[in-house]
C-alpha cells in the first residue's frame, strides 16, 4: 500500500509522483520519499460513494468532511509508520498527486493541498486525508470545470499522495525550461521556502538564461520569506540589506538552466520545475509540462507615448481586455466580483481559482510569472499583469481599466 518514490509511475501514483520517480531513476537530485498510491485512496473512500455528491458548495463540504473524518486503515497506518522510520522520521512534505494533475493538458497548479514540515505518523495521516479531501474543494472543482475535465466520461477523480523529506531551503524558485532551440530558460527565485513564490506572496528575482549562456536578471524587492520553525511555517521579514540582494548569482542561474535541460530530456519536453537550494546543493522538488507560453518581458522603449494614467508591471498572461476594476483584498471580497470584472488584488493564491472562471483579467501587487495563479490565468486565457506595487490603492473600484498582459500595462481608461 506504500510505493517507494524511486519506483513510482503515473498510472498508480499520479502525475507528480510518477515524474519524481522518473527523475530519481535518472539519477537527478530529488529528495527521497514514498507515495501513498491511488489504491489506498480507493480503499479508504470507495464505500463513501462520493460520486453521488453534486458540485455544489454544501455537497462539496459534506464530501470533504466525510474524507477527513475517515480514519486510515490500520494496515495503511502501519505502512506509513514503517516508511517514515526508513527515512529517519524527519519532517516531511506531503503533497497531492492526483490523476490528470501535472499533465501537458492541465497543470492543476496549486489546486490541491500540500503541506510542509509535517512530523510524525499521526500528522502525516491527517495530511494525507486532507490531500484526498482537496479533490472536492471549490477551487479544484472550478479548475476541472474550466479545463473541461468534468465533462469527460471518466471515473471519479482519484488522488495519490507524495511524502518526501522536507528541505529547509535558503533559496527556492521556479524554472521554465526552453520551449525551443532558440528559447531561453526563465527562472524566478526568492529567499526561504517555495510557497512564497508559487503562491504569489512575494515578487521574486527574475533570471533569463539564453542558449549561449548569457544571463540577464531583474532583482526584486523581496520583503518577506517563509521558513520552518519546528512543525510550523512562519513568515519573516527579510533584512533590509538582503531585500535587493540577488538570491542567486549568474553561475548558479546557468547551472540551474543546465539542470533544467537534463530534466526536459528525461521527461521528453519543456518543463515547469520547482527547485530549492540547501547548503549549496540544488534539489528538484517537482516538474510538469508547460501548459501555456509565457509573455516576453518587453525591452525598455523610452517612448513618451505612454499615457500618464498607465501603470507598468510584469506581463503575466497574454491578451488585452477592458473591464470594471474590482478591488479584492481577500476571500471576504469574493462575493463582490461580477462576471467581466478585472481583479485588482495584493496577490492571488490558488484559493482564488473560482474567480478566474468569471473574471476578465487580473492585476496583482506581488507575484511572478511562474506562480500558480499566473499559470492558471494563462491556461484560462485571462490577461494578467503582475507586480504593480500599491495597485489596490492607485486603482479604484468600479472604474474602467484596460490591461495588456502581453506588455504588462494597466491604464485607467476613464481617468
Amino acid at each position: 500500500m506504500i510505493v517507494p518514490l524511486v519506483e513510482a509511475v503515473a498510472d498508480t501514483c499520479g502525475g507528480k509522483g510518477g515524474t519524481l520517480g522518473a527523475l530519481l531513476r535518472a539519477g537527478l537530485p530529488v529528495p527521497d520519499g514514498f507515495v501513498v498510491p491511488f489504491a489506498a485512496y480507493r480503499a479508504a473512500v470507495g464505500d463513501l460513494g462520493l460520486g453521488r455528491f453534486a458540485d455544489e458548495p454544501d455537497d462539496l463540504t459534506v464530501a470533504r468532511q466525510a474524507i477527513v473524518a475517515r480514519p486510515l486503515h490500520a494496515t495503511v497506518m502501519d505502512a506509513l509508520g514503517r516508511a517514515l522510520d526508513e527515512l529517519g522520521d524527519p519532517p516531511v512534505a506531503v503533497r497531492s498527486s492526483a490523476a490528470n494533475e501535472d499533465t501537458g493538458q492541465a497543470s492543476a497548479a496549486g489546486q490541491h493541498e500540500s503541506f510542509l514540515a509535517v512530523h510524525g505518523v499521526s500528522d502525516v495521516a491527517d495530511a494525507v486525508r486532507a490531500c484526498w479531501a482537496s479533490l472536492s474543494s471549490p477551487r479544484a472543482v472550478a479548475y476541472r470545470g474550466a479545463s473541461g475535465r468534468d465533462d469527460q466520461p471518466s471515473a471519479d477523480p482519484v488522488m495519490a499522495v507524495v511524502v518526501q523529506r522536507h528541505l529547509d531551503a535558503e533559496v527556492s524558485g521556479v524554472m521554465f525550461t526552453p520551449a525551443g532551440p532558440d528559447s531561453a530558460t526563465e527562472i524566478e527565485a526568492s529567499w526561504g521556502l517555495g510557497p512564497s513564490i508559487v503562491g504569489g506572496a512575494v515578487t521574486p528575482d527574475a533570471y533569463r538564461v539564453a542558449e549561449d549562456g548569457m544571463v540577464t536578471r531583474t532583482v526584486a524587492d523581496k520583503r518577506t520569506r517563509l521558513d520552518r520553525r519546528g512543525t510550523r511555517l512562519v513568515v519573516r521579514d527579510v533584512p533590509t540589506r538582503a531585500r535587493h540582494q540577488p538570491t542567486i548569482d549568474d553561475a548558479t542561474a546557468a547551472q540551474l538552466a543546465e539542470l533544467g535541460k537534463e530534466i526536459a530530456a528525461v521527461l521528453g519536453g519543456p518543463q515547469d520545475v520547482e527547485w530549492a537550494i540547501v547548503d549549496g546543493r540544488t534539489w528538484v522538488l517537482q516538474a510538469r509540462p508547460i501548459t501555456a507560453a509565457l509573455p516576453r518581458r518587453p525591452l525598455p522603449s523610452g517612448s513618451s507615448d505612454v499615457p500618464a494614467a498607465t501603470l507598468t508591471g510584469t506581463p503575466g498572461s497574454h491578451g488585452t481586455v477592458t473591464g470594471t476594476a474590482r478591488i479584492v483584498r481577500g476571500p471576504g471580497d469574493f462575493a463582490r466580483v461580477n462576471p467581466g470584472d478585472i481583479l485588482v488584488c495584493p496577490f492571488t493564491d490558488p484559493a482564488w481559482t473560482p474567480l478566474l472562471r468569471i473574471a476578465a483579467g487580473v492585476v496583482t501587487e506581488t507575484g511572478g510569472v511562474l506562480s500558480h495563479a499566473a499559470i492558471v490565468a494563462r491556461e484560462h486565457a485571462i490577461p494578467a499583469v503582475l507586480g504593480i506595487p500599491n495597485a489596490t490603492s492607485m486603482l479604484h473600484d468600479d472604474t474602467l481599466i484596460t490591461i495588456d498582459g502581453t506588455t504588462g500595462t494597466v491604464t485607467a481608461t476613464d481617468a
